[in-house]
């Protein structure tokens, strides 16, 4: 079962202030724990959304909509992410709760959500093959 965590942005993230060093080892050492342990995938942190762009669909079928950043509802702005592959869902909360705060100041906040597997997506195998085939699943 794969899993991201999500870290939400803050006002400090979106501002561009970046981690203290003492931030940026333990969250070296917790990916490192992650790796040793099988089940780290990827692991990455996003610049603001100032440098962003939001695509939207506002009309079925219709043309697309392009929006630059920055975006204002900061508790929406995702931060940065770590991607693993567990047996549970309990395994995945257990390293969820072992992250270091992601912003070290108090404000930070994960999102553990599941990964869809390809056989969720569709009952057919040639479609799972080709998902699979094509992520590298």
């Amino acid at each position: 079962m794969r899993f991201m965590m999500i870290v939400k942005a803050t006002s400090d993230s979106e501002a561009g202030v970046m981690p203290s060093p003492e931030l940026l080892e333990a969250m070296l050492r917790y990916n490192e724990e992650l790796a040793k342990a099988g089940i780290l995938l990827a692991a990455d942190g996003l610049q603001s959304s100032s440098s962003g762009i939001r695509i939207s669909y506002p009309e079925p079928g219709g043309k697309p909509k392009v929006i630059d950043g920055p975006f204002t509802e900061t508790k929406e702005i995702i931060a940065g992410y770590t991607l693993i592959e567990v047996k549970s869902r309990e395994e995945a909360m257990e390293w969820a709760m072992r992250m270091p705060d992601p912003h070290g100041y108090g404000q930070g906040e994960i999102e553990l959500r599941q990964v869809f597997e390809p056989e969720e997506l569709s009952p057919h195998v040639e479609t799972q093959e080709q998902i699979k085939m094509q992520f590298k699943l």
